[in-house]
């Protein structure tokens, strides 16, 4: 590839990431689920158990954060945006993505990294009032006819902040 085509890929990717943090904060789960090659393998299943450079968790006040929940992890792009939806329902959430590192792996795959950084806000009732978090998405990319699709992401958290419900941040 030449090095405008490589610029160019890179920016490709880099707007759909930003497509994936729109549709997700907007509800818009049809374009949230099109930013998926049909096949990708999604992995949520530690987001809440913050870990070091190392992959040490975090204690948080002496207190261990929860186990990987496995049933965050998925292999069915279309059912795992379903069950997204149904858990952010109601849920006020804010996405960014920072800093990406993209490398181009050949002219149709990439790989990539993206601090990120998300807040939600779940409806008054709700166990938890709201979540700060903060980490990563380490993620792989594939060019389809349509453009690039995330092929695999794995979401990561170094830390996450909650607020109990009864109490406002």
């Amino acid at each position: 590839m030449t090095g405008q085509e490589e610029w160019k890929a890179i920016e490709e990717i880099k707007r759909l990431k930003a497509r994936y943090f729109r549709c997700m904060d907007t509800k818009d789960w049809e374009g949230y689920l099109a930013v998926f090659a049909p096949d990708a393998e999604i992995d949520s299943s530690e987001a809440y158990t913050p870990r070091d450079f190392t992959g040490a968790v975090f204690l948080v006040d002496g207190v261990a954060p929860p186990e990987p929940d496995l049933t965050w992890r998925s292999t069915n792009p279309k059912q795992f945006t379903a069950d997204l939806a149904k858990t952010l329902d109601g849920v006020s959430t804010v996405h960014h993505g920072h800093m990406p590192e993209i490398e181009l792996t050949s002219p149709t795959t990439a790989k990539g990294i993206w601090s990120m950084e998300d807040k939600l806000r779940w409806p008054e009732g709700s166990p938890i009032r709201e979540m700060h978090g903060y980490g990563h998405y380490v993620e792989t990319y594939v060019r389809l006819p349509q453009g690039w699709r995330i092929q695999t992401l794995k979401l990561t958290r170094v830390r996450v902040d909650t607020i109990p419900p009864g109490t406002h941040g």
